[in-house]
């Protein structure tokens, strides 16, 4: 059995290492080809090409690499055309895989499964109904999702979210951070401006300012920033001047569980974050970590995005849990003044978000099986 896999960001490449090693549980015999990033190329996967080259986010941020992403999406359908899969198995990215899944339909019958349900409940959720052309299963991560997609005429399995499998540091591991990191006693910030070169350009100097405001509030505030692999240069380069001794933890060279280890344990030890929009937030939750998010984006981008959207909170415990305890600020009210307002008030009463927190694990699947091997068990029970 063969299956052509694609992601385009990290967050899909920790989706589809977990899928690929549930599917070699149930199925040994079964090989993969693809495009991926290191925690796939780590389940052994050759990319097609670099996974990088799609990791894009923002419409205007989008346009001006047109062109080559048109490029490796036609390089990608063909290459799937060309192996002649049992599946297709496209994560995340829906802009990207989405269409290369139509183009390999449009050529060929081949059974594709899109894993992680575009966010059809906030924007834009004629997707769904556009999408069933050519999908034929889609695993989700979000329990609400399942009722949207099946009412557009696919499959959908809700397989539970990846971040309630992932290891939680521990008391001892919190404080051999510490102490590795020079931190003692003092209260840490985790500072995450995101995992996308653009969006670390435009989140640091904004986090950078309110970094400056915290610690002058509060002369003991140490800064921790954990640094994605792909970005941790734009990262060590743009902290060069912040106070607060900022510590970048910079996991290249770590194998892929050192690494993870490393980054658990950054977000455990911390007493409050400031995040950029997105599956962090689940991160952070898992880790208990209370947190402040904020994101910006292109003018064109935040002007289209702001006019589409169907919900009043983007972050993603906030929507899990149906409450919206933990504040955000998006857009224009990405600004220095009222992000470091809302982290001293949450340095005050970090505890008002604790039962938020564990709900969202709990509504996630933790405590259930793997949601990897969930989403493998039913990629398989769709061919069979």
């Amino acid at each position: 059995m063969k299956v052509f896999v694609v992601a385009g960001e990290p967050s899909g490449d920790r989706l589809g290492a977990a899928l690929m090693a549930g599917l070699r549980g149930l199925a040994p015999d079964l090989t993969f080809e693809g495009v991926g990033g290191p925690m796939m190329t780590g389940q052994g996967l050759t990319s097609l090409f670099p996974m990088d080259d799609l990791s894009v986010m923002g419409i205007a941020e989008v346009l001006p690499k047109y062109l080559h992403l048109r490029a490796r999406m036609i390089q990608t359908a063909d290459a799937v055309l060309a192996a002649r899969p049992d599946a297709l198995i496209t994560i995340d990215s829906p802009d990207f895989c989405l269409r290369v899944a139509a183009r390999v339909r449009a050529a060929r019958r081949i059974r594709t499964v899109q894993y992680v349900a575009p966010s059809v409940w906030a924007w834009r959720p004629g997707r769904a109904a556009r999408m069933a052309r050519h999908i034929d299963q889609v695993l989700a991560l979000l329990p609400f999702e399942p009722p949207l997609m099946q009412a557009a005429g696919m499959r959908c399995d809700f397989v539970g979210h990846p971040v309630v499998a992932e290891p939680v540091a521990d008391a001892g591991a919190k404080a051999a951070f510490r102490a590795a990191r020079g931190l003692g006693d003092a209260p840490v910030l985790l500072v995450l401006p995101g995992s996308r070169g653009n969006e670390v350009r435009r989140l640091l100097p904004v986090f950078g300012a309110v970094v400056a405001r915290l610690c002058a509030r509060h002369p003991g505030l140490r800064i921790v920033l954990p640094a994605a692999p792909a970005v941790a240069e734009t990262v060590i380069a743009g902290v060069t001047g912040w106070v607060g001794r900022p510590v970048v933890v910079d996991v290249r060279g770590l194998d892929a569980d050192a690494a993870q280890a490393t980054k658990a344990a950054a977000f455990g030890a911390a007493d409050v974050a400031l995040a950029a929009s997105g599956t962090v937030s689940l991160e952070l939750a898992a880790a208990g970590t209370p947190m402040v998010v904020a994101y910006d984006m292109a003018w064109l981008s935040w002007q289209i995005m702001s006019r589409l959207a169907l919900i009043d909170t983007v972050t993603l415990v906030n929507l899990v849990t149906d409450t919206r305890v933990v504040p955000e600020f998006l857009g224009p009210a990405c600004q220095p003044g009222p992000i470091t307002e809302a982290l001293s008030a949450l340095m005050a009463a970090p505890q008002t978000q604790s039962a938020a927190l564990k709900l969202t694990m709990e509504r996630l699947g933790r405590g259930g099986e793997a949601p990897g091997l969930r989403a493998a068990r039913a990629v398989l029970d769709g061919l069979a």
